[in-house]
C-alpha cells in the first residue's frame, strides 16, 4: 500500500481529502499546514506520494516540492492545485512534479491520477494538458525559429536569466547585482523579446537547452 503525505493550508479541505483518501484504501502517514511542517514530516516518515497546495502561506509550494525531493527522494509529488497558470504548471515540472492537477478535479480521478503516479507514471488534469502542449508547441516553434538565427544575449542578461532559474525574484536579482528592481525588469522584457518567448519559465528552459546557462 502507497504511503501518502497530505498538505494544504485550508483546514477543513485537508481534514476532507484525509478522510476520502483514507475512506478509499489509502494510508495518509501525515499531514501539514505549511511548508517548513511538510519537508519536517516527509524526512520522517518517508512517504511514496505527497499531495501538495501550492499556494500557501510562507513558503511556496513549489520551494517545498524541491526541499521535499532533496529529504525524500522516492516520494513522488503531485501538485493539488487551483492554479491553472501555465507558469505554475512548469515550474512545478521542473521542480520534479509527477502530477499537476486542479482541485476541481472529481475525486474518483484524484484516485486514478494517484494510481497512476504510484506505478511510475504521470498526471495533469485535462485541462492543464491543452496548455501544457501549448507551451511544448510554442517552444518547439521557437526552436525552428532560432534555429537559422540564434539570438544572443549579453553578459548581464545571462547573469539575470541564472538567478532567475534559481528562483530568485526581480528584487533579490537586483539586490545580488546591485541594480535597481526597475532595471532587472528591463532586462528579462528585453531577454524574452529578443528570444520572442513570453514568460520567465519559457526563457530559463530555453537557456538551459541551449547550455546558456545550468542549474546548480
Amino acid at each position: 500500500m502507497k504511503r501518502l503525505l497530505v498538505v494544504d493550508d485550508v483546514p477543513l479541505f485537508r481534514a476532507g481529502l484525509v478522510a476520502a483518501l483514507r475512506g478509499a484504501g489509502y494510508e495518509v502517514v501525515g499531514e501539514a499546514a505549511e511548508g517548513e511542517a511538510a519537508v519536517a514530516v516527509a524526512e520522517i516518515e518517508q512517504p511514496d506520494i505527497v499531495l501538495l497546495d501550492l499556494l500557501m502561506p510562507g513558503m511556496s509550494g513549489i520551494d517545498v516540492l524541491e526541499k521535499i525531493t532533496a529529504v525524500a527522494p522516492q516520494a513522488a509529488v503531485m501538485l493539488l492545485t487551483g492554479s491553472e497558470s501555465e507558469e505554475d504548471m512548469v515550474a512545478a515540472i521542473k521542480g520534479g512534479a509527477r502530477g499537476y492537477i486542479l482541485k476541481d478535479m472529481p475525486f474518483d480521478d484524484l484516485v486514478g491520477a494517484i494510481d497512476k503516479i504510484a506505478e511510475g507514471g504521470a498526471a495533469i488534469s485535462p485541462g492543464m494538458a491543452g496548455k501544457l502542449f501549448d507551451v511544448t508547441r510554442q517552444l518547439l516553434r521557437h526552436q525552428e525559429l532560432v534555429g537559422a538565427r540564434k539570438p544572443t544575449l549579453t553578459g548581464r542578461e545571462i547573469e539575470v536569466l541564472g538567478l532567475v532559474a534559481d528562483g530568485k525574484t526581480s528584487r533579490q536579482i537586483g539586490d545580488v547585482l546591485y541594480i535597481s528592481e526597475n532595471t532587472v525588469k528591463n532586462h528579462i522584457r528585453n531577454i524574452l523579446d529578443k528570444l520572442g518567448l513570453h514568460s520567465r519559465n519559457e526563457a530559463v528552459l530555453y537557456a538551459i537547452r541551449e547550455n546558456i546557462i545550468s542549474l546548480k
